[in-house]
């Protein structure tokens, strides 16, 4: 297995690349950060469902990307924060994606939440990524 330097790009890539094969299925390595984030993809309605299979040596994160027909629920997704490259918003600075179509996920102090709450709870963050 290959070192990763970005896990976070490595997982949303992971379930983009699912979504356009039609997979069942997709697996990524577990961590707590990717567990929140497939949480909120499964409460917006991007996930059917995931679950952390902790069998063997290394946990990881199996889920069901959600399909409508045949059309993924995912249209596209962008990271925006990177490890090169962090990127920052306040709370009156967080992006409505597709006038709100889409979600913005954020990493803020009262952990990883999306874009609406965070403005909801007047917080600012990391902005991990964009999703629609």
């Amino acid at each position: 297995m290959a070192v990763v330097s970005d896990p976070i790009a490595d997982f949303l890539i992971r379930f983009k690349n699912a979504t356009r094969a039609q997979k069942e299925e997709f697996r990524a390595p577990y961590s707590k950060i990717k567990a929140e984030i497939a949480r909120i993809l499964q409460e917006e309605g991007y996930l059917w469902s995931f679950e952390v299979n902790k069998d063997g040596t290394h946990p990881e994160i199996v889920a069901k990307p959600k399909y409508l027909g045949t059309t993924p629920a995912l249209t596209d997704l962008k990271r925006i924060s990177r490890p090169g490259l962090r990127s920052y918003v306040g709370s009156g600075e967080v992006p409505k994606v597709l006038g709100g179509m889409g979600i913005t996920i954020l990493s803020t102090s009262k952990g990883i939440m999306v874009g609406h709450k965070a403005r909801k709870q007047n917080v600012g963050g990391e902005l991990l990524a964009t999703v629609w």
